[in-house]
């Protein structure tokens, strides 16, 4: 057996090891629903282990290189000291007039001292508090939706996890300060940490929502993060995701959300780096006249690697659907989309649209693109595409004819051709600070190698024209 082998089969006996204790001190204090379900999922995740290629959902994702890495499974449980507490602080992200939650290394930074309690009734802290103060809603909830049979990652996340964000928002309410969770990590320890999430979104109220997974160095890193969502009738929630992780890390990002009669849910995942990223998003339609939008966006170079999977279970009648994601990929990095929507026997007159747009950089990149319609009713309105191809040289040649050197040209295409998810963000400032990030993820100013190919300029001559976003 090779050292690394042999090192991925010790995470796997390490992290058992480590969940039948935390299971047995924190009995008491978790109560017998939850630790039946993490015993429960122990026992899956011993038989399964990590996922491999060998697996249909799992073929073009190897996770081999990042488990067999040393990993500190306890780092998430090292107190923080202040150095590090400080650290909390670089996030630049906080300018989106939004309330603030940052998780650091696996722990939580704000809220830790208890329950934050909005005037409206709604409801943030900190997972491992919830489940002692809100064992009704825990029960009622946590472990409902992520039910992925025969799910490694979801088994091992649901007997492991130890801390994550709950957010409740009551009936009838419409919270209006948005709210961004922030998950930082910055450890040389290497940190592996299982993070879980439970979002509830009681019946007519609206919520918006801000997911940030970020690193301050580049240190090796493994987050398994699982998030439930409930959304009950006449209720709405915009979910934003943004993703720029070191190429060091590993992220597998679970999210589960089941939808009731006339809700809306509307996904909108940005991801700007990565050593592998896995994002699958799994929604359940359960409701007549919910309609969800899953959009995306993903811009690859170097050796990186993204995954996104979009499976949408229309189960009833009368539901909308639609799945639009796009990606630029250049030098050696790789991306891959499946796009999954079933329609059940009953769910008649759905209309369902799946789109996946892609522009290679680089001969040496690769795409992989599947999407897939599986209809059982015959009363539908259904659709799906997939492009793959390079910039526009047409395009490119009628806009260097104006005075635009080629790099500022292909500046505009790309910008252009993302601007269509950008545009879809609906909070302002959001919205403004993703296209600036954006910008300068294509100019190479945010965190690319030096060889990128989008990053023509030499550094001795840094270009002077500035590109007027109005008018893309």
């Amino acid at each position: 057996m090779s050292k690394a082998n042999e090192i991925a089969i010790n995470l796997k006996q390490n992290l058992l090891s480590k969940i039948e204790t935390r299971i047995k001190v924190n009995a008491d204090n978790e109560g017998a629903y939850l630790s039946k379900m993490r015993k429960k999922a122990m026992e899956e995740f011993d038989k399964l282990g990590f996922p491999t290629i060998k697996l249909e959902s799992w073929r073009k994702t190897n996770l081999k290189t990042f488990l067999e890495r040393d990993y500190n499974i306890e780092a998430i449980n090292k107190p923080l000291n202040s150095k590090e507490a400080d650290t909390t602080l670089m996030c630049e992200s906080n300018k989106y007039d939004t309330d603030l939650y940052t998780q650091f290394n696996g722990q939580w930074m704000k809220g830790a001292e208890g329950v934050t309690t909005y005037e409206n009734g709604t409801i943030v802290c900190p997972m491992s508090i919830a489940i002692i103060a809100f064992p009704d809603l825990i029960e009622a909830h946590l472990g409902k939706y992520a039910t992925d049979s025969n799910n490694a990652l979801t088994a091992l996340n649901t007997a492991d996890f130890s801390e994550g964000y709950f957010v409740y928002v009551p009936d009838n309410i419409e919270h209006n300060r948005s709210l961004q969770m922030v998950n930082l990590i910055d450890s040389k320890d290497g940190i592996f940490a299982n993070m879980r999430n439970l979002v509830i979104v009681g019946k007519n109220s609206k919520l918006r929502m801000l997911h940030c997974d970020d690193s301050v160095s580049n240190n090796t890193s493994f987050i398994n993060n699982i998030t439930e969502i409930s959304i009950a009738d006449g209720a709405k929630l915009d979910f934003y995701k943004l993703q720029n992780k070191d190429n060091e890390s590993a992220v597998i990002s679970s999210t589960f959300v089941k939808q009731g009669a006339d809700s809306n849910f509307a996904s909108n995942t940005i991801i700007l780096n990565g050593g592998l990223v896995k994002n699958d998003t799994k929604v359940i339609l359960n409701g007549r006249g919910a309609n969800t939008d899953v959009i995306g966006l993903y811009l690859m170079d170097g050796h990186q690697f993204v995954d996104n999977h979009v499976h949408i279970t229309h189960a009833v009648s009368n539901c909308t659907s639609k799945q639009l994601f796009k990606g630029i990929v250049d030098e050696f990095a790789r991306s891959v989309f499946n796009g999954h929507t079933l329609v059940a026997k009953d769910a008649q007159q759905t209309i369902a649209y799946q789109n996946n747009n892609n522009i290679q950089l680089t001969k040496t990149s690769k795409i992989d693109t599947n999407p897939f319609l599986e209809i059982y009713a015959d009363d539908v309105k259904c659709s799906h595409g997939a492009t793959v191809g390079q910039l526009d040289t047409a395009a490119l040649f009628y806009i260097k004819q104006r005075g635009i050197c080629e790099r500022n040209a292909k500046m505009l295409l790309m910008l252009a051709f993302v601007g269509e998810v950008i545009d879809k963000i609906e909070l302002p400032n959001l919205r403004a600070s993703m296209a600036e990030l954006v910008g300068k993820r294509l100019k190479g100013e945010l965190s690319s190698c030096d060889q990128c190919s989008i990053t023509c300029a030499e550094p001795d001559k840094p270009i002077q024209f500035e590109i007027d976003m109005s008018k893309v």
